[in-house]
Parts: C-alpha cells; structure tokens; sequence
C-alpha cells in the first residue's frame, strides 16, 4: 500500500468527498485506512452504572484506500504516488512535481 501513518489525504468518493485529514492507521491487509475525524459513523453504548445513561459515540471506520489520493508535502496538492530507489532505498515521490514525499 503507498499510505502510511501520518500523511495528509483527500478523500475522492463517498459522503466527504473533498475533505481532508490525516491518517491514523493503515490497515495493509485489508487495504483500508483510518482518517482522524472523516467517515464518522454512530455508534451507541451502553450505560456502565445503574441510573447512568446511554451515550451516541462518533467513531471513525476504515475506508477503502482506493478512494484516497495522497496530498503532496511539497506542491500541497492531491497527486498520485510513484516508487523509486535512490542509492539503497526506496523512496515515494509524488507525480506531478517529482519531488520526494
């Protein structure tokens, strides 16, 4: 997968389309990740105590990675991502400034 922790995304499909946000965690085998604040669903829980209420949660689900683009750290726009070796690493850069990301 070319997302990683921490990189800045766009979203391209779904209901926040065009929002940002960073990510928390990449699920690679699932091909899905997790965005702080974006595709927020409800999930209700349960009182612990007697007397207590129940309480309406917003908790972020994994998305499908494939409708993500990644935002460049240097020419801050959403761009596809491409893999080159530089000496002995292997190194992400992004398409349209060719710079390394």
């Amino acid at each position: 997968m070319k997302l990683h922790k921490g990189d800045q995304i766009k979203i391209t499909s779904g209901k926040d389309r065009g929002k940002t946000g960073t990510i928390l965690r990449a699920l690679p085998d699932e091909d899905r990740i997790l965005v702080d604040g974006l595709n927020l669903f409800n999930k209700r829980s349960r009182p612990k105590r007697q007397g207590e209420k129940g309480q309406t949660v917003a908790v972020p689900r994994p998305l499908p990675a494939s409708r993500v683009m990644l935002i460049c750290s240097v020419c801050k726009e959403p761009t596809r991502v491409g893999f080159r070796v530089e000496g002995n690493a292997k190194v992400r850069y992004c398409k349209k400034c060719k710079a390394n990301t």
